[in-house]
């Protein structure tokens, strides 16, 4: 396959849709639950370290392997090894994370699916004065309901594929210049309200507060995963988004920018998010409830509360759409490497993904007691195996692909960031980034 003539219009349409990829179910529903669960500015603090240490040389691995091959992930990578003299077999590496954003994208969407039916019974004000009883019924009714979610998934998967299949300029690119504003611009409206309400006070000091005591291992454990899976690296998608990189563009300066941003949209949901709980006397450690139970019934309570869980709740949505583009992408790419037209592929992947999704679908209702591996059924499986197995898999083997594998001279020549940063990069990816992941992963495995 010949090198992809398209590219991002601009190094800001590069950071926007980095960004876009990086920010979804991982900063608003994943972030505030896990935090909740660790203890706080524990957790919170730790993980911008780990942001730093692991999850960013690693991103800047897996991108400028696209920028340095120009193809999709599996040719890219079979083009630079063997260009440095190393095994073509490298190249499966892009089938398996292939393989592996097609899992999560199945569950991704099933997901989004409850935003948008939470974002429709918020509009409709069927939360308003509800009890915690009666909110936390509607969603297991809503999850035992396969039509239900089935129309929600199948709505979700059409609005991601049709972006996806117009192209980078005509789908992508226009998407994330429209809906990143959008989304900050939701992101400190919902942070300003959180100012006027009783638990903002506490949120903040519970946020922002260090307290040593409540760091543990499997605090470290968890914030390491999560700088991990926050960023959407290893399964090879940045690595498409790479190979449309403007010519001219420091990585490192770029990838920096997608942190702070990504960071961003974490910190102002968790303020958002926690200021609300407090105020009503909740536990912020309900675990993953707390999106979907906890948090209407907060809002419940409060004035205009229906409007503002709207508001939320369309962040949650355009925060879900933009990721799970990032997802299909190279899917769409190795299809399009193969020969195909990349609107025939948007749709073969688009199917193939919808039906998968259905398991995921069915495991709360006919398929809820159908067991694949222990006690997990299907949903369990592929919202755990994916994301805390084949993740770390990926990453590690692209940040010792790109760190060790190929060739020098390609690698500081895509990073774009000068001999000195070139060096600091790959020492810091072999000797620090590296042994983390290897970390994430036996954490994931045991």
């Amino acid at each position: 396959m010949k090198e992809t003539l398209e590219r991002w219009s601009s190094r800001r349409a590069f950071i926007l849709a980095v960004t876009g990829a990086a920010v979804g179910l991982g900063n608003i529903w994943r972030f505030p639950y896990m935090t909740g669960e660790n203890g706080g500015s524990a957790f919170l603090l730790l993980y911008i370290a780990f942001v730093v240490l692991l999850g960013l040389p690693v991103m800047m691995a897996e991108i400028l392997i696209g920028r340095a091959g120009r193809r999709s992930p599996m040719q890219s990578l079979g083009h630079l090894a063997r260009a440095a003299g190393a095994s073509p077999h490298w190249r499966w590496l892009g089938v398996f994370g292939v393989i592996t954003v097609f899992f999560i994208l199945s569950f991704y969407s099933v997901v989004s699916g409850w935003s948008i039916e939470y974002l429709v019974e918020s509009i409709n004000g069927n939360f308003a004065g509800g009890t915690p009883q009666a909110i936390g019924a509607n969603f297991n009714d809503f999850l035992a309901d396969p039509l239900r979610m089935t129309f929600n998934h199948t709505l979700f998967m059409l609005l991601t594929m049709s972006v996806v299949a117009a192209g980078i300029s005509g789908g992508l690119e226009k998407l994330n210049n429209l809906l990143m504003p959008l989304l900050y611009l939701l992101l400190i409206v919902l942070a300003v309200y959180a100012t006027t309400t009783h638990g903002f006070g506490t949120a903040m000091a519970w946020l922002f507060t260090p307290d040593a005591s409540a760091i543990t291992l499997s605090v470290v454990l968890n914030a390491m995963g999560h700088a991990f899976f926050t960023l959407a690296v290893g399964a090879c998608a940045l690595m498409a988004y790479g190979a449309y990189m403007p010519d001219h563009q420091s990585l490192p300066r770029a990838v920096a920018a997608v942190a702070v941003l990504d960071v961003l949209v974490a910190l102002l949901s968790g303020i958002a998010i926690f200021s609300v709980v407090f105020s009503q006397g909740l536990d912020p450690g309900e675990g993953p409830g707390l999106m979907f139970v906890t948090l209407p019934i907060a809002f419940a309570e409060l004035p205009g509360g229906s409007l503002w869980l709207a508001v939320f709740f369309l962040l949650l949505l355009l925060a879900t759409w933009t990721s799970s583009i990032n997802l299909a992408e190279p899917m769409v790419a190795t299809l399009q490497g193969a020969g195909l037209k990349r609107g025939r592929s948007a749709a073969l992947v688009g199917i193939a993904v919808w039906a998968v999704g259905l398991l995921s679908v069915l495991s709360f209702s006919t398929m809820a007691d159908v067991h694949w591996i222990g006690e997990m059924n299907f949903f369990d499986l592929v919202t755990t195996v994916p994301t805390d197995v084949f993740l770390p898999v990926g990453g590690l083997l692209i940040a010792v692909f790109a760190a060790w594998v190929m060739s020098s001279e390609a690698a500081e020549r895509a990073l774009d960031a000068g001999p000195g940063g070139f060096r600091t990069w790959r020492a810091l990816v072999r000797y620090v980034s590296i042994p983390l992941v290897v970390v994430v992963l036996l954490s994931g495995l045991f």
